[in-house]
């Protein structure tokens, strides 16, 4: 037995050593002849330029959390629709769930909407998105237009013009006419809903700006059919609201013949005519929904007593509106 077998045999492998590297060390380097010296090693040179700037501001906005969309946004340009993927939170943390704190911060992004037709009116309300004035609002609030007015929370008044609608969705977008600096809503995910939770809503029910309510989520993914004839029972004048159909049954009047059916959210919140095109809101404070349907049993022969909400309310849910928000932003007038 040689001498390196034997000590081969009496040295056992240690398992914590750590294994030996991949690929063999580099090569010192040799001293400068005559000097003694070793030169230190170069280094690599860096790249800078646009791509690797915005390489650092992504990494720092991921760092402090929730940032990066943002940061994307301000030096790419796009589009500065607050729109959240994940839950965001649009008050304090203290007040998370908070009616009134959450009414306060979002109440500037709801806004009231008086269309003029040519057969009457239609009041509704809707939703802000963008600082420079994009508003949502239901495609039947706006259908027929021949003049939109736009109040906002704190009494300014714009002329507004129709961008696109989509009545299969019963969504329609307006853009405001001179409009800078307003404050555009959270846009949350309409898919961590649950029956139970906790809504407010914001509207202008019979023309009351800024109407704060509050209520539950009573029911998800409820098939709710509405009419997409622009002529067909427009929401306005405190007669009730617009005409849906819900579980074979047929509410504020004929939907008449030409009608679409999408997925509703169902909530008990207090919703009455006006509330159309308003915020279905979370206790984070993001938009969850667009109100779009309501039972007003004033709308139905029944006696002034009965009047007003009787908690059967439904809302487009926004994810959804943002899965069509690129088609109405193209112009499509469906």
């Amino acid at each position: 037995m040689t001498e390196s077998e034997s000590f081969q045999q009496q040295t056992p492998v240690n398992p914590e050593w750590p294994p030996p590297p991949a690929y063999a060390p580099a090569p010192s380097a040799a001293p400068v002849p005559g000097t003694g010296t070793v030169p230190a090693p170069a280094h690599k040179k860096r790249t800078r330029g646009p791509l690797a700037l915005l390489a650092a501001v992504a990494i720092v906005a991921a760092a402090v959390g929730g940032g990066t969309a943002y940061g994307i946004q301000e030096l790419t340009g796009a589009h500065d629709t607050a729109a959240s993927a994940t839950a965001t939170s649009v008050v304090p943390a203290a007040k998370k769930g908070d009616i009134a704190a959450i009414a306060a911060a979002v109440s500037p992004s709801i806004v009231e909407i008086k269309a003029s037709l040519a057969n009457g009116s239609s009041t509704g309300s809707g939703v802000i998105i963008t600082s420079d004035g994009e508003i949502l609002t239901n495609n039947h609030v706006v259908a027929g237009a021949t003049e939109i007015k736009v109040s906002t929370s704190d009494g300014k008044e714009y002329t507004a013009k129709v961008v696109g609608t989509d009545s299969k969705k019963d969504l329609a977008l307006i853009k405001l006419e001179g409009a800078s600096g307003l404050k555009a809503a959270s846009l949350g995910d309409s898919s961590n809903v649950q029956v139970g939770d906790t809504v407010v809503a914001i509207g202008s029910p019979e023309g009351l700006t800024g109407t704060v309510t509050s209520g539950i989520v009573s029911a998800l993914d409820r098939d709710v059919t509405v009419s997409t004839d622009e002529g067909q029972g427009q929401q306005g004048g405190g007669d009730g609201g617009w005409p849906f159909e819900f579980g074979g049954r047929q509410f504020n009047g004929d939907t008449g013949s030409s009608t679409t059916t999408y997925k509703a959210i169902q909530t008990d919140a207090s919703l009455n005519p006006g509330n159309s095109g308003g915020a279905l809101i979370d206790m984070n404070g993001n938009i969850i929904g667009i109100n779009s349907a309501m039972y007003s049993a004033s709308g139905s022969g029944s006696s002034s007593a009965d009047a007003g909400s009787v908690g059967l309310g439904f809302a487009i849910p926004v994810n959804t509106v943002k899965a069509d928000l690129a088609n109405l932003r193209s112009g499509a007038q469906n």
